[in-house]
């Protein structure tokens, strides 16, 4: 799901630098993410931050947008399966799981769960960022779950909506469980559990 760029972040290289960024705030959440840490992570110096990405904050949304534009990607893989149902939820969930343990000091969950619910309670920027990403992942996994009831594959009068927010509660759950520090292969249980259930 998520593509992180090669090399080393360089002065004039927004691309590897948003990385960077990304990797540090998801690490330390916004609110512990200092400037000087930003410069230090990215290689750029403050005056330098400021022309490429704006301020603080203008950072963090980029480096939300930047995830989120990953988590795009897998939504849309995940609408366009030909497999059942079932593997491409299972699929869906191991792919997230692999990000989530993939820190390079540990777990880390998910870089909007794990960062983004507690600055959205104090600034509006960051919550509309949020819920968009929630609506995006409640109407992405719908659209497999859709199918699967066209085809067939689920009783007539499946709720595909309902299905779909429960499939996201279990991705949510799964971040945080993550970093939370539970197994990967307690994880991988929930998600076959989960998917048993929902199909």
């Amino acid at each position: 799901m998520l593509k992180k760029p090669r090399g080393r972040p360089r002065a004039y290289d927004p691309d590897v630098a948003l990385w960077q960024a990304l990797e540090t705030f998801w690490a330390n959440g916004f609110s512990r993410t200092s400037l000087d840490a930003l410069a230090e992570a990215t290689g750029m110096n403050r005056p330098s931050l400021y022309a490429a990405f704006g301020d603080k904050k203008s950072l963090y949304l980029k480096s939300f947008e930047c995830f989120a534009g990953q988590l795009h990607a897998a939504l849309d893989n995940a609408a366009h399966s030909k497999a059942p149902l079932d593997a491409t939820l299972q699929d869906f969930f191991r792919n997230a799981i692999e990000i989530y343990m993939s820190g390079p000091d540990g777990p880390r969950g998910c870089f909007i769960i794990c960062t983004a619910p507690a600055e959205a309670a104090m600034d509006a920027d960051i919550h509309a960022a949020l819920k968009a990403a929630l609506a995006e992942i409640d109407k992405g996994l719908e659209i497999p779950f859709a199918k699967a009831k066209a085809e067939g594959r689920l009783p007539p009068d499946a709720d595909t909506a309902a299905l779909a927010r429960i499939a996201a509660s279990v991705l949510h759950s799964l971040a945080v469980r993550a970093r939370a520090g539970e197994t990967k292969e307690a994880l991988h249980a929930l998600a076959r559990q989960s998917v048993q259930s929902l199909c």
